[in-house]
């Protein structure tokens, strides 16, 4: 989907991982302008990884899933060049090592793992890598002027609702 309107407005992307265990992971990707409407979604097939990736993959799969196979998936097909992404899925995090944007984790709590660089970033608990605390800083600036027009919550209920959505069509195509 891509909303009528200039691509080139300044916007956020918000990115986020769904496990259905009957399908496999489907990861989903909006982006909307710093009021809050909708530019570009995206979703991906389900994804489910095979017992042999298990095996190999190990500790190391979640974040191959969900940072380089799905997420760097979802940003390769987006025309839209956010200020910053948000996800809602630690795991996801993982993207940041392929894409020059900075990616933030955004919860009701606070992250909880020596990864992770914890701040506040306007009502929200946020963290980056440790390692990428240099995107607080961008992070922050960049939201500050729009602080007041989005709640960086809100969005993935919209998110996860629209891949709720776009799995339950899947399966009613595939039953008829």
């Amino acid at each position: 989907m891509t909303a009528s309107g200039p691509i080139s407005s300044p916007s956020i992307g918000f990115l986020t991982v769904r496990d259905f265990p009957e399908l496999g992971l489907i990861g989903g990707y909006l982006v909307l302008n710093t009021t809050g409407r909708p530019l570009e979604f995206h979703c991906t097939a389900p994804v489910r990884p095979n017992r042999t990736q298990e095996i190999l993959y190990g500790p190391t799969l979640v974040p191959y899933l969900y940072g380089e196979q799905i997420a760097q998936t979802l940003l390769g097909k987006a025309k839209a060049k956010p200020l910053f992404i948000c996800t809602d899925v630690e795991p996801a995090l993982a993207v940041r090592n392929f894409v020059a944007t900075p990616v933030t984790l955004v919860s009701e709590n606070k992250a909880a793992s020596d990864k992770l660089h914890c701040f506040q970033l306007g009502t929200r608990e946020a963290a980056v890598f440790a390692n990428r605390q240099q995107d607080q800083e961008a992070i922050a600036t960049l939201w500050r002027e729009h602080a007041e027009e989005l709640d960086l919550l809100e969005p993935f209920n919209r998110l996860h609702e629209a891949i709720d959505e776009a799995q339950r069509g899947a399966a009613r195509s595939a039953a008829a």
